[in-house]
């Protein structure tokens, strides 16, 4: 099994599930990532999803970004990740171009299929052709950012953004998903956690993503530098029992919605819907050795930290994201690159 290296990115990544109106949702997602700038975190991600509240509340992951770029200076803001087969991938090349721009060339675009298929409907698509839209979609924008002819010899992307092929993300739960974006030489996005097979209810998370780094590894062309996420629910907090009382809380209420994607729970207890959902939390030293034991993270190029499915009130998700970049990511040897200087966050 191939080892990528020990030097990594730390991220942070919220999918901006805070009991609140839209606009305090915002507020606090914007909030929390300033404190990961003021901590050292390299990067920032959020998550696109449409209609469901429950689900993540935002469908406009770019124009977000916008304003978090505005009240940020070093910190590189993701998109974990744009659906792309709902999105006109024109469009979807023009805002990133632009936001790229606007922020210093601070933006990483993640890209996937997509996992809500009521969703499609709305958009007048078929998820059923969820993966043919994606390679055409997909296509349009490394063609835009490349400064190809759009359907004329005068129409190409402006402004143009070749550089944006180098920070172009593909997620997937499989390995043939690992090998479309090895052969692309774009990065790998790994979820937090993933449905078991059938014939192997018990899998670790490890022995499902592998296989995936192996087979982007394999398709990379030569010469490439790989680049690997691997987004981790990590809860952190002062006191364990506080860390399972919250997360017991949490977890319990989107057990449904882990079922219908083929979950399979051994327990009810805390211990067990933790161990099930491929969360770390507790303290400090509970959180280390959990992600000790994660093959995946010896592998990763870039760690990214998310308290979803958890959820936790504000006040601890900030408090989890100090700890993480001070006490967790360090003694697991991860340094931040923000922390080698000083930020200098924008009021």
């Amino acid at each position: 099994m191939t080892r990528v290296g020990t030097e990594k990115r730390i991220g942070f990544f919220t999918r901006l599930l805070d009991k609140a109106t839209p606009s305090e949702r915002y507020r606090l997602a914007t909030e929390q990532i300033l404190k990961a700038e003021e901590h050292g975190f390299d990067t920032a991600w959020v998550a696109q999803h449409h209609f469901h509240e429950a689900e993540g509340g935002l469908p406009s992951p770019l124009v977000f970004l916008a304003a978090v770029a505005a009240r940020t200076s070093r910190i590189r803001l993701g998109t974990g990740i744009i659906t792309l087969p709902l999105e006109d991938p024109l469009r979807v090349a023009e805002d990133a171009a632009v936001l790229d721009i606007i922020s210093g060339g601070r933006l990483e675009v993640g890209i996937g299929t997509g996992g809500t298929p009521s969703s499609f409907t709305s958009f007048g698509r078929e998820a059923e052709e969820r993966r043919e839209l994606y390679a055409r979609h997909l296509q349009v924008v490394v063609e835009a950012w490349g400064g190809k002819e759009l359907g004329s010899v005068e129409n190409r992307l402006y402004p143009p953004a070749p550089q944006l092929l180098e920070r172009l993300w593909q997620a997937t739960f499989s390995a043939a998903g690992g090998e479309r974006a090895g052969q692309a030489g774009d990065g790998l996005m790994l979820s937090r956690t993933q449905p078991r097979p059938v014939d192997a209810p018990e899998a670790t998370l490890s022995e499902l993503q592998d296989p995936i780094i192996d087979a982007y590894l394999s398709a990379l062309p030569d010469g490439a530098t790989p680049r690997i996420l691997a987004s981790r629910t990590v809860f952190v907090a002062d006191h364990r029992d506080e860390a399972l009382a919250l997360a017991e809380e949490g977890l319990r209420g989107i057990v449904p919605h882990f079922e219908r994607q083929g979950h399979v729970f051994p327990g009810t207890d805390v211990e067990s819907l933790i161990a099930a959902m491929d969360a770390h939390v507790g303290t400090v030293e509970d959180v280390i050795e959990s992600l000790r034991r994660d093959t995946v993270l010896e592998r990763a190029t870039e760690v990214s930290f998310q308290v979803h499915s958890i959820d936790p009130p504000h006040d601890y998700i900030l408090r989890s994201i100090e700890l993480a970049a001070t006490e967790v990511a360090p003694r697991l040897g991860w340094k931040p690159v923000g922390l080698s200087s000083t930020p200098n966050v924008k009021e």
